[in-house]
């Protein structure tokens, strides 16, 4: 399998997630709008995967405005920034690279503005390999021998520029010979855990069993299960992590079975300038992917649906948080902060 987000022949390639796991289908996108609507549409899903898809995103704007002048092609990118902004309000990765473009755009002179954006987005997009393949092998460390690993949604090689981060950190304590069998949750409403995690998985021989979202307490219970690995979508300043929703119920049964509980993020989805996740906006989304499955009405009408994409586990359910410099233990803001002292000295 290729990597999810690729740029190639000056255009952006995308593996189609929505189509999974009946087609492995590659898009190439040529325009802003295209990378938008993918983002949108969760054709391309995964905060390290938005972020990157994102970035170029930016470089495709920049040369849908070649020609212009300057202050125009300038004008246009920005535009093309702030549309890409509003795609996925939660995955904190996504403003991360476009906060990356719009600086390089700034810093970037007439001539070499596609350029520039290019190195850039490829420049974002390689960190987020190394980011992933140390995340692999640090939560890799925190699986015991034997272990039955239980995750919800995907975080996978697919969600990611490379490796994965929970999943990446699961198949790699897989291959050291420490994991017995991975419970993947099916993660409703849209399934990335029964169509993109276990296809992960099955691709690479490991045992696994699917579940529904409600069997977590029952098999936490009755089967047993050593540890909980998941992803983030966003991380506050002191440890409280937005992720998949469901992700908070797990968090409480892991606590409530004493089941450590990791999350597995890389820096760039750490935002300090939020105090807790309270400040995190959460994505809502459309009724349609609560009352219809597969295209067919499943609910009775008449009623309200709630449908957010995301919800938000308080720190204190937090075991460790599994990032590509290290692994963070409480109390979260003094680790938090003290890493992102010494990643703004690097880059100083």
């Amino acid at each position: 399998m290729k990597y999810s987000v690729e740029w190639k022949d000056n255009a952006l390639q995308l593996l189609d997630q929505s189509r999974l796991p009946h087609e492995e289908r590659y898009d190439v996108l040529s325009t802003v709008s295209e990378a938008a609507d993918a983002i949108r549409e969760m054709r391309v899903r995964g905060a390290p995967a938005i972020g990157v898809a994102a970035a170029y995103g930016v470089v495709l704007a920049a040369r849908e405005s070649e020609g212009g002048t300057s202050e125009v092609r300038k004008a246009a990118i920005m535009a093309a920034i702030d549309r890409l902004a509003t795609t996925r309000p939660t995955a904190v990765n996504l403003f991360a690279a476009l906060n990356r473009m719009s600086t390089a755009l700034a810093r970037s002179e007439p001539a070499d503005i596609t350029s520039r954006l290019l190195a850039e987005a490829l420049l974002f997009h390689d960190e987020e390999k190394e980011a992933t393949s140390a995340i692999s092998s640090n939560g890799a460390s925190l699986v015991p021998e034997g272990a039955t690993i239980l995750t919800h949604c995907n975080a996978g090689a697919i969600a990611t520029a490379a490796h994965g981060t929970a999943l990446g950190a699961i198949i790699h304590a897989y291959r050291l010979g420490k994991v017995k069998r991975v419970i993947a949750t099916e993660t409703r409403p849209l399934l990335q855990g029964a169509r993109l995690t276990v296809w992960e998985l099955v691709n690479e021989g490991v045992p696994t069993t699917l579940i529904t979202d409600s069997m977590v307490g029952h098999v936490m219970h009755m089967m047993g299960v050593d540890c909980v690995i998941v992803g983030a979508d966003r991380i506050a300043a002191n440890g409280d992590v937005a992720n998949k929703i469901g992700t908070y119920g797990i968090a409480v049964l892991a606590h409530a079975h004493n089941v450590p509980f990791y999350v597995a993020a890389p820096f760039s989805t750490i935002d300090m300038s939020i105090s807790d996740g309270q400040q995190i906006a959460i994505e809502q989304r459309r009724e349609t992917e609560v009352t219809t499955f597969g295209g067919q009405p499943v609910a009775s009408g008449g009623s309200d649906v709630l449908n957010p994409s995301f919800d938000v586990t308080p720190n204190s359910y937090v075991t460790s948080i599994i990032t590509e410099r290290g692994i963070l233990s409480a109390p979260y803001l003094s680790a938090l902060s003290a890493m992102a002292k010494n990643q703004g000295r690097k880059r100083g």
